[in-house]
């Protein structure tokens, strides 16, 4: 059996020479690669100071919120005035005060706008949610100071129309509440314009924290446009007591005659409107009252509608209801246009048989 040779440590004279020798290889170029590695390696393991890392976590934090934020429409945009457009949606709002407007205008000039508007992005550039009254100050100051070119937004995505007209009423309800008969038209109009099926829904969802009773006066305030909106000069001027007897005038059927009125006084003031129903509301309100009536007018038949949209915008509205069936048309539509719509009518009908 062979003997095993027993291993000695090299002496210092060996080692001496050894490390003479990588010194040499070193000089000449000749580094290990593993030298390279174990170098990088030794720099790459030493930790960053406390400080240093508790700066990178809140870095990352930081931009993880950013992008919550942004995603969620939480995050204010500067958006060009220009690319705002309120056409999408009806808006709930007839006319905006011009003192109110002016004075809205010369608290954003001097202290800047306390509160975005709400937009979504569409084909368009972006619609307005909610604002217009704060969009309209800005394009008054774009107008006539200058700047104010870019309005801050926050930039929503709604699943549905609906949702963009539930933003719309809960804001101006909150902070400018609507008149009694906007109240009534926004519902109306959300119906018309198909975001909603029927009068109830729209009524339910777009003013779903209002009592049961301030709900069922609404759902009159919107007979009042169905019925009168093109008649109607000073509509946002009537008080809740004013919309709701007018609203049983028509419930009694007196519409017609109330739009005949009209037509021939051509009233030029809130006062002198209201003047001229004002004698059929009290013959509703007392044939309402008289003894043995037996209980409160029928029903009126459901009116149903129709709706077509054209390529150029205009829309096409077919109603039909107890009292026959009624064309409206929605959009660009211009005077010459209608009148040429009514002598196409009168063309049609004349030579039915």
């Amino acid at each position: 059996m062979a003997r095993r040779r027993q291993l000695e440590p090299p002496s210092p004279e060996a080692l001496k020479e050894l490390e003479e020798g990588f010194a040499r290889e070193s000089r000449s170029g000749l580094r290990m690669p593993i030298a390279d590695v174990v170098g990088e390696a030794a720099a790459m393991s030493q930790p960053l100071p406390a400080e240093a890392r508790a700066e990178q976590a809140r870095d990352k934090a930081d931009a993880a919120r950013l992008r919550a934020a942004e995603q969620d429409g939480r995050l204010v945009r500067m958006i060009p005035v220009t690319e705002v457009h309120v056409t999408g949606v009806s808006r709930d709002r007839i006319e905006v005060a011009q003192d109110e407007l002016m004075e809205l205008a010369a608290s954003i000039s001097e202290s800047g706008l306390r509160l975005p508007i709400e937009v979504y992005q569409n084909d368009e550039g972006y619609a307005l949610i909610s604002g217009f009254r704060r969009l309209e100050a800005f394009r008054h100051l774009a107008a006539s100071v200058g700047g104010h070119a870019e309005i801050p937004a926050f930039v929503r995505a709604p699943e549905t129309v609906a949702e963009v007209y539930v933003a719309m009423i809960e804001e101006n309800e909150i902070r400018v509440g609507l008149s009694q008969y906007e109240r009534g038209r926004a519902a109306a109009m959300a119906v018309s314009d198909g975001v909603f099926t029927t009068l109830d829904e729209a009524v339910n969802a777009l003013f779903r924290a209002a009592s049961k009773a301030k709900r069922s006066k609404i759902r009159s305030f919107a007979m009042i446009h169905d019925e009168l909106a093109d008649m109607l000069a000073h509509a946002t001027a009537m008080n809740e007591r004013q919309c709701l007897r007018l609203a049983t005038a028509l419930r009694a059927g007196l519409g017609p005659e109330i739009r005949e009125a009209l037509e021939q006084a051509k009233p030029q003031s809130a006062e002198e409107e209201w003047q001229v129903m004002l004698g059929f509301v009290e013959r509703a309100e007392q044939a309402e009252r008289a003894p043995g009536r037996g209980g409160r007018p029928k029903a009126k038949r459901a009116v149903t509608r129709q709706r077509r949209e054209l390529p150029n915008g205009i829309a096409i509205e077919k109603e039909e209801g107890a009292k026959g069936f009624a064309i409206r048309l929605h959009g660009p539509v211009s005077a010459d246009m209608v009148d040429d719509c009514l002598i196409e009518i009168e063309r049609i009908l004349g030579g039915a048989q």
